[in-house]
């Protein structure tokens, strides 16, 4: 059994997202989804539903991302002003 970072998809609420993606990183996506659903049994009609949870995924397991967001000041991010 293949060890891919993504589980199952929850079956959320749909939400439009307009993005353009190159050729490559599409057929990427799909062919992700395609082992996703050997893997799990679950199908994946539409890749792009892969997104979310990638980015979720990628934003958990970043290392300095979460060391950033611990050092951030409290309180309200300053404007710029102008």
């Amino acid at each position: 059994m293949t060890k891919l970072k993504l589980g199952p998809i929850a079956d959320d609420k749909p939400v439009k997202v307009t993005v353009e993606l190159p050729a490559a990183l599409h057929r990427d996506l799909t062919a992700y989804a395609e082992v996703l659903a050997r893997e799990t049994g679950q199908s994946v009609a539409d890749p792009v539903k892969l997104i979310v949870p990638m980015l979720e995924r990628f934003i958990a397991t970043d290392r300095g991302f979460a060391k950033a967001r611990r050092t951030k000041p409290a309180g309200p991010e300053p404007r710029n002003p102008g």
